[in-house]
């Protein structure tokens, strides 16, 4: 076993970019940069802050515990510890992860070639190969998927490169009218935005993978891992928001070419633009085998944790389940995808955020339960009641009560309490729990 080098730092870190820059995240920030028009600059930097800055605290928040995610929400509660991480795996994987990176292949590769003739038929056969092949190369596992994404992602950061750079000077189409969430609050409306990526989620999975790899190199102590994760998330944390910038630039500049439904569309429009045909098919062959790579590993990811959760279910079962489950939802079409995630992300991602800060706050208040629970259970009321607002459930009595608390409007309104939730939660641990705990024994005897 070798032991831990400096140019290990840069080698974990460029790994650790790879596992985030899926290709679903080439779609966001361009579209962000075309609808913020000229409050672009407040909405990428709220956009990178949950965009990078969260899944890299996540990262060093799972470095902090031993068993990852499962023992970060275990101090909740053992059942929430279960439904949490199932949630996380399920988005993730089979409901909007998966399916996702097979619509973006579609979207960037064979669809702008369809033009007006496109329609659900050619997105079924597509994902019907491409999902055989995915489950093909799950059931089958070799270093073929490896090499290709090692292969694949520096080639893929030139490609993007390329047509960043050209496309600055080439294109000359000023910024477009501001869409109206990024009128009033563009940092907040861009901090939301950054939820559309799932890094911070997918970081509870990826986190480990990074911390084993430095844990390989004959470092066990667990301050020394926590601060060497820390420096290769910084390294991924830079090349991420250098890539969103630069995408959301791009995106700013396609304000006068026309009107798009998603990022896709509006990068293939880029790139037959900037480099004609020859260039878009050159971005779309690139981008659809990173979608294939990035979901390969995540129908493995998935299997492989519900395997273990379920042992008497089979990888292989796991795996055609989750395969089929993606081949359908992904027939929804990459627009309903993203609409039909928003919900469920604005529900998932407050109690994640939460649970990550109260994890690295851990040994300041003891590890106490109870500022667990309060805190926790404080942001679950207002995120679930986002999350039914966002799917179009409007409860005007509650909607009204939490319209009272700072930031609702914003969509951050689940700050406060949890804040307010984890004071309580503190408060009771100092002076009733303890207390109780202390009289425990004199009443057993």
């Amino acid at each position: 076993m070798e032991k831990y080098r400096s140019r290990d730092t840069l080698f974990i870190g460029l790994t650790l970019f790879a596992l985030f820059f899926g290709a679903g995240n080439l779609i966001f920030p361009p579209f962000l940069g075309i609808m913020a028009g000229e409050n672009f600059w407040p909405a990428i930097i709220g956009f990178v802050v949950t965009g990078v800055g969260l899944p890299l605290i996540t990262v060093v928040a799972i470095a902090s515990v031993k068993d990852g995610v499962q023992e970060m929400s275990k101090r909740v509660h053992p059942v929430f510890a279960v439904v949490f991480t199932v949630a996380v795996y399920l988005s993730l994987g089979p409901f909007f992860g998966i399916p996702r990176g097979a619509n973006v292949a579609y979207e960037m590769s064979l669809k702008p070639f369809l033009g007006n003739s496109a329609g659900p038929i050619f997105l079924l056969a597509f994902t019907a190969v491409f999902f055989a092949l995915v489950y093909w190369v799950c059931l089958n596992p070799s270093k073929l998927v490896d090499r290709v994404g090692t292969v694949l992602t520096p080639i893929m950061l030139i490609a993007i490169a390329l047509l960043v750079i050209v496309s600055l000077f080439k294109l000359d189409g000023g910024t477009g009218a501001v869409a109206d969430k990024f009128s009033k609050s563009p940092f907040t409306a861009g901090f939301l935005e950054g939820y559309l990526t799932m890094d911070t989620i997918a970081a509870l999975a990826f986190g480990i993978i990074v911390i084993t790899s430095i844990k390989q190199k004959q470092v066990t102590d667990r301050k020394q891992v926590v601060r060497l994760t820390l420096k290769a998330g910084l390294i991924a944390g830079a090349g991420l928001a250098m890539v969103y910038v630069s995408l959301g630039l791009l995106g700013t500049k396609m304000a006068g070419a026309g009107n798009y439904e998603n990022g896709g569309q509006l990068l293939t429009e880029a790139a037959k633009t900037v480099f004609g045909y020859p260039g878009m098919l050159l971005l779309g062959v690139i981008v659809t085998l990173a979608c294939f790579t990035t979901c390969v590993g995540l129908v493995a990811a998935t299997g492989q944790y519900f395997t273990k959760l379920l042992p008497k279910v089979s990888y292989k079962q796991f795996a055609t389940i989750i395969t089929i489950i993606s081949f359908l939802i992904a027939n929804m079409g990459l627009n309903q995808i993203i609409s039909v995630s928003v919900p469920v992300l604005v529900t998932l991602y407050p109690i994640t955020i939460v649970l990550v800060v109260l994890s690295l706050l851990h040994p300041f208040f003891g590890g106490a339960r109870a500022v667990y629970v309060g805190s926790i259970l404080a942001a679950l009321l207002v995120s679930i009641s986002d999350g039914l607002k966002a799917m179009g459930v409007r409860l005007p009595e509650l909607e009204s009560l939490l319209g009272n608390l700072p930031l609702y409007a914003e969509g951050l309104g689940w700050l406060v309490p949890a804040i307010v939730g984890a004071a309580a939660g503190l408060i009771a641990d100092r002076f009733i729990l303890s207390k109780l705990e202390r009289r425990q024994p004199a009443t057993d005897n």
